[in-house]
């Protein structure tokens, strides 16, 4: 059974009440929810987890190793000067897509660079929820094709 590891950021938990004009009104609840609705009808066992603590999320990405087939994160402002998760990322060989609920292209110009994506499979951006599912869809349809990058 392929697993799957979803780590969100800071103020990710706030979704839903933070900024609706850019973020939604989904909550992360709702989001993982729906997303574990749909990994389980496919045979993919889905965990979550948010933290606001940088040493909390590098924690998760070491404890994935040998655990996960796959990481989807939402670093948050995390992303954009966080050498430390990069690094974790980097260190633990399993296939990460980093992703953004807003177009962090669109926004303030610090968030238009990103230092983890050069560890990751890809960026998924500025889709609302749905780059959760898509990001999920793509290890769906990838089955471990992906797994040596």
């Amino acid at each position: 059974m392929q697993k799957i590891l979803i780590i969100n950021g800071p103020n990710l938990n706030m979704l839903g009440i933070r900024e609706p004009g850019i973020y939604g009104h989904d909550t992360l609840e709702s989001i993982i929810e729906g997303l574990k609705s749909i990994a389980e009808s496919h045979g993919i066992e889905l965990d979550a987890l948010q933290s606001n603590s940088e040493g909390d999320i590098i924690d998760a990405i070491h404890a994935a190793y040998g655990r996960y087939d796959g990481i989807i994160i939402n670093a948050g402002a995390y992303t954009h000067y966080s050498y430390a998760i990069r690094d974790a990322i980097a260190g633990v060989h399993i296939p990460t897509i980093e992703i953004h609920i807003s177009n962090i292209y669109s926004r303030e110009g610090f968030r238009e660079h990103s230092v983890i994506a050069p560890v990751c499979l890809g960026q998924i951006s500025g889709l609302g929820p749905m780059v959760y599912k898509l990001a999920l869809y793509y290890f769906m349809e990838a089955k471990g094709d992906e797994q040596d990058r």
